[in-house]
């Protein structure tokens, strides 16, 4: 438990000290914001800060900072490093630069800003690699959100067709309307779950695993994990520490800010909040499988199931080991109503379902604005957002209908999405770089992190079973070099551009 307090700790030291040197660093000023300046009632509308920083936490939310971490955590105590380190340096940094980048080109998304500082080409395949992201985002937090809900009341395809209506209100309204009045009761329902998972954490004082224990692969050996743990680690827990899907989100609430200054709270403070939810699940996670807490909180019939396999490994009476068993949302569900009784599970679970109800819904509503960028289409008329939203939904339809017919498969699926994920992180991190080496100030901020997640996503796409399933050397090589001739054509434009 020392661990994830001084975890906690450091968050908060970053975000007070660090988070202030990424501001001074880009210098925000008094301009005139795109919220003022191109006011349409629609997407560019004035919102207090406080339900700006609501908005922007609930967009980046999602289940990432829940499950990834828990699975995150499989590979040992290193997750607590990565959540901080990532988290202060890496991801908070990358969402408060784009954010403010898309604030100065008017709430440009992040396609429009990667043509602008990266070039045509790159714009163009971010406009296609962004807009296949949304979608599939939005599609998959229609159903997984549906499953939790169907058992509390209801059915699932009654959940679907609800969540689905909902998402369609918020693509098409107004973003005052839906989105700013109902996103902060849901960011509460998110923070009540994190604070009363969190104290109960506290109060039991469980023995787990430091990070001085060892920061070696724990899951290898205890779990069956088969992944290295890098890169998988850096891609599994995304959202926690370092997420380009945020860089997508980040423009909607760009266009809704009076001031530059607001930037340091809404940006960097979401993404610190959101990695302190990232620490409270990864820390249950090492309590749920470091620590036999999956004891103690399942019922004796479960437990009973389970035995020492001739691999070591705890098995289920089917042959399942303990992180096959107990999947992330398994986790969830069985922590809230141990821990929480009825009505707590309750409020707990809905904030667990809020954080992608509403993810999906600004996906959808992202996806939007992207074909609105991209052919320089106005939006303030209905007839105009509903043009370009019918291809949106009949696209998340098709896939939300697969999904159902193959659950197993989606699954899948996802893990390209994980990927693609911190590759839009990588891409926003060089994007970021060269504006800040453009106008003559300390790139090494973005840089650096820049050139570890190119590392990340070149030796996954490489290593992964899911993509090429290389033997982890070559693919460690092979991503060194692609990382350093990024390097290289990088500090040669420098040159070029100091001549």
């Amino acid at each position: 438990m020392l661990s994830f307090a001084i975890s906690v700790v450091a968050l908060f030291l970053g975000y007070m000290i660090y988070s202030r040197v990424a501001e001074r660093i880009f210098g925000p000023d008094d301009r005139e914001t795109p919220a003022i300046r191109k006011a349409d009632k629609v997407d560019y509308v004035v919102l207090p800060s406080w339900r700006i920083f609501m908005i922007q936490f609930l967009n980046i939310a999602g289940t990432g900072p829940i499950f990834g971490a828990i699975m995150g955590m499989w590979f040992g105590p290193a997750a607590y490093l990565w959540i901080v380190l990532g988290c202060i340096f890496g991801g908070a940094v990358h969402d408060y630069i784009s954010g403010m980048l898309s604030l100065r080109h008017d709430g440009s998304g992040l396609a429009e800003l990667t043509g602008f500082y990266l070039g045509g080409t790159a714009r163009k395949a971010l406009i296609f690699f962004t807009m296949l992201m949304m979608v599939l985002v939005g599609a998959f937090f229609v159903y997984c959100p549906a499953i939790i809900l169907s058992g509390i009341w209801g059915n699932k395809m009654m959940w679907v067709i609800l969540i689905f209506l909902y998402y369609v209100a918020t693509t098409m309204m107004p973003v005052d309307k839906v989105i700013g009045k109902i996103y902060p009761a849901f960011a509460l329902s998110m923070l009540f779950m994190v604070i009363a998972i969190g104290v109960v954490l506290f109060w039991k004082q469980p023995v787990l695993p430091e990070v001085w224990d060892g920061l070696g692969n724990w899951g290898a050996e205890r779990l069956g994990l088969e992944q290295p743990l890098f890169p998988a680690l850096f891609v599994t827990i995304a959202c926690g520490a370092v997420s380009g899907f945020h860089a997508t989100q980040s423009p909607m609430m760009a266009r809704c800010m009076k001031s530059e200054r607001q930037g340091r709270p809404i940006f960097y403070g979401a993404m610190v909040t959101e990695g302190l939810v990232a620490l409270v699940w990864a820390t249950i996670s090492s309590y749920f499988f470091f620590a036999d807490g999956w004891r103690d909180v399942c019922p004796p019939e479960i437990v009973q199931q389970f035995t020492t396999g001739t691999d070591g490994l705890m098995r289920s009476a089917d042959g399942r080991s303990l992180i096959q068993f107990f999947d992330a949302p398994t986790v969830v569900t069985t922590i809230c109503s141990s821990w929480l009784g009825i009505a707590g599970s309750i409020l707990a679970l809905l904030g667990v379902v809020a954080a992608p109800i509403t993810t999906g819904g600004s996906s959808f509503r992202t996806a939007r604005l992207i074909l609105a960028e991209s052919f320089g289409l106005n939006q303030t008329s209905k007839r105009s957002r509903l043009l370009l939203s019918l291809p949106v939904f009949a696209v998340g339809i098709a896939l939300l209908a697969w999904q159902i017919g193959n659950p197993s498969g989606f699954g899948t699926v996802w893990q390209y999405v994980a990927w693609g994920t911190q590759l839009m992180a990588a891409v926003t991190l060089w994007v970021c770089t060269v504006y800040l080496a453009r106008e003559h100030k300390l790139y090494y901020l973005t840089l650096l992190p820049g050139l570890f997640m190119t590392m990340v996503v070149s030796d996954f796409f490489f290593v992964s079973p899911t993509i090429l399933s290389l033997p982890e050397m070559p693919s460690l090589i092979m991503a060194a070099v692609i990382t350093l001739a990024c390097l290289v054509r990088f500090v040669v434009w420098k040159r070029k551009l100091g001549k």
